[in-house]
């Protein structure tokens, strides 16, 4: 199988790229800094210089043209004002589905976080609340789409504890951390069982293996 990565230079798209190459996938990252190359190259994923916040759709597709699937994990970062929470977390991830579609790849999924949907409540950090906004008008938008196959991740607060292959998976959970392993873990999963399609998952760290975690949510909804 091959998956383009956006955002693959982020914690979990290495820890996912690790794990792909691992099994023996083709696994490339689109990456914005040339510079990033070799820490790509040494998880085991083909590095893409291409900038999603200047690159047009005909730009990106080219680099999608032949992949089974793909994976919007970028994200603007700490650190990283308002302006640019609107541009990667957003405008990237529209971009980056509209590619797919153009370059005829179905299975598309997208690491967005919980608290995306619904009110935002009052007292929120504005930076975060605007971050929080563009990850849900992302997924709106992807949720609206027929041509892809989706599936919608909301982790919660990530942590860098190692993983431990226990988690909570389903439309709704209570608010909790998950660590970046187990949410790597939980994609590789997800793109196993084309049945998630259609589905918007939240995950926390939880009591359940991963894989019995992404079967039980077959059919939820």
């Amino acid at each position: 199988m091959r998956i383009v990565i956006a955002g693959g230079h982020g914690q979990i798209a290495l820890r996912l790229e690790r794990l792909l190459s691992a099994r023996g996938d083709e696994v490339a990252g689109v990456v914005r800094r040339p510079e990033q190359a070799g820490d790509l190259l040494a998880a085991g994923a083909e590095p893409v210089v291409c900038d999603l916040e200047s690159a047009s759709v005909e730009d990106v597709a080219k680099y999608l043209e032949g992949a089974d699937a793909a994976v919007f994990a970028a994200g603007a970062g700490p650190g990283s004002g308002a302006a640019r929470k609107e541009t990667v977390d957003h405008a990237a991830a529209v971009l980056f589905a509209d590619a797919s579609e153009a370059a005829g790849v179905r299975r598309f999924l997208i690491v967005s976080a919980m608290g995306a949907e619904g009110e935002i409540p009052e007292g929120t950090d504005p930076v975060f609340a605007t971050y929080l906004r563009a990850k849900g008008a992302a997924d709106a938008n992807v949720r609206g789409r027929g041509g892809l196959d989706w599936t919608v991740l909301r982790p919660g607060m990530l942590t860098n504890d190692p993983g431990t292959g226990l988690v909570e998976l389903a439309e709704r959970t209570e608010r909790g951390p998950i660590t970046r392993d187990d949410v790597a873990a939980v994609l590789v999963a997800l793109l196993d069982e084309p049945r998630t399609a259609g589905r918007t998952l939240q995950l926390v760290n939880g009591a359940t293996p991963v894989a019995e975690s992404v079967r039980a949510t077959v059919g939820q909804g």
